[in-house]
């Protein structure tokens, strides 16, 4: 197995775009958007998860086997997410309880 050098120029870029994207998530969090404040904090931390899986987990330099499964992986994800939230917008939350 052949070891793969990152420079630690690439480390700060990567540390740098983690900041941003935190700083990013810390602004949304304080503006009232609705509805939209949980789109855009997991947009962001789907960005974050991205750039820590790419460079932190070497990904990038992994066999093309392993890159199948961690793009298998992010898209069972995302049907699952698809699902909890299609579940979530279909019910009445502000209904009380059902009469007989």
């Amino acid at each position: 197995m052949s070891g793969h050098v990152t420079s630690k120029k690439i480390y700060f870029a990567v540390f740098g775009a983690l900041m941003i994207l935190t700083a990013i998530t810390v602004g949304v969090a304080t503006l009232d958007l609705g509805q939209l404040n949980t789109v855009v904090a997991l947009a962001v931390a789907g960005c974050k998860a991205t750039v820590v899986i790419w460079y932190f987990m070497e990904v990038r330099h992994a066999r093309p086997l392993t890159k199948l499964t961690v793009v298998g992986g992010i898209l069972w994800l995302v049907i699952m997410l698809i699902l909890l939230f299609t579940d979530y917008i279909s019910r009445d939350w502000m209904a009380g309880p059902q009469a007989w």
